[in-house]
Order: structure tokens, then sequence, then C-alpha cells
């Protein structure tokens, strides 16, 4: 399953976080891919502000992994940007992040490629005119279901 929608500014892309939110309170993994500065960071802002966080929320490029507590949920967001061999996520115990409750979202997954487990969405964010394109793909049951949610929540 797949969805796909144009959002043009930032306020845009955070409130398309917001409605997210309502799809991933199940928690899951979700691959964030595109350049630098495609609002992959401002969209997973909109899903914990859609979770209920009321706090800055930075890309951990630095700190690889940020995590964030809601009643009945453990978020956990990722950047793995500046990792240089995906080993180096086993050293700092990655798969312990993934339980069957937690929601994960991550940023440059493919540097994880061989230890992450496999997504249950992928946002893929590219540059359109003075916008930007956001593609929505379902990997698994629970991705499917996520995108379901999201459907009736754009459309009504």
């Amino acid at each position: 399953m797949r969805i796909e929608k144009e959002i043009y500014g930032e306020e845009a892309m955070e409130n398309l976080g917001e409605t997210l939110s309502k799809a991933l309170k199940g928690g899951g993994v979700v691959y964030l891919e595109g350049d630098l500065g495609m609002g992959k960071t401002t969209l997973v802002r909109g899903v914990l502000r859609g979770l209920g966080y009321q706090g800055p929320v930075k890309s951990p490029t630095y700190t690889i992994v940020e995590p964030y507590e809601f009643a009945g949920l453990e978020a956990y967001h990722f950047d793995l940007y500046r990792v240089g061999n995906a080993e180096e996520l086993e050293f700092m115990g990655i798969r312990d992040y993934f339980t069957v409750g937690s929601l994960c979202l991550i940023e440059w997954a493919e540097m994880g490629r061989g230890v992450l487990p496999e997504a249950d969405l992928v946002i893929s964010l590219q540059l359109i005119r003075q916008g930007r394109h956001v593609s929505f793909i379902a990997q698994s049951e629970k991705g499917n279901v996520a995108l379901n949610v999201l459907g009736e929540a754009i459309t009504s």
C-alpha cells in the first residue's frame, strides 16, 4: 500500500507529522528517506507533538538516538547520518530499542543496513517546486494498518 502527498512549508510538514502520529500510536519501525534539508526531522517533530510531546525536537545527529516517553509508548528518534559502519550500532545496543510497543523513527536507515530490523513504513521525501513530495510505503501488515489510518485522517 502507498500514499503520496505534496507538502508546502515547514508548518504543513509538521501538521502532516501530527496526523501521522494517529497512525503510529501502536508503535513500529519507520524509515525516513531523503536528502539533507528535506524535512525528515520536521516530520518527526510533528509526530512527537501529535503524541503529546511539547519540548524542542532536534535531529540527534551526534547522539544518534533521542528517547521520548508517552503513556503506553516509548518513541526513539534515530539519526544515523554520522554512523561509519553498521557494526557501531551493535556496540550501542541498538537492538534493545526495537520492542513490540516501541516507535522507532529512523533517519538515514541505510547506514544501519544489516543491523536494523525491516521497516513497517518507509517515508520518502523529495524536493518538488517549492515543496516536498512525500511517499508513504507500507512494508508490513503493521505498516498497512498505519496507512489505512493515515489515509482516513488525510481525506477526512
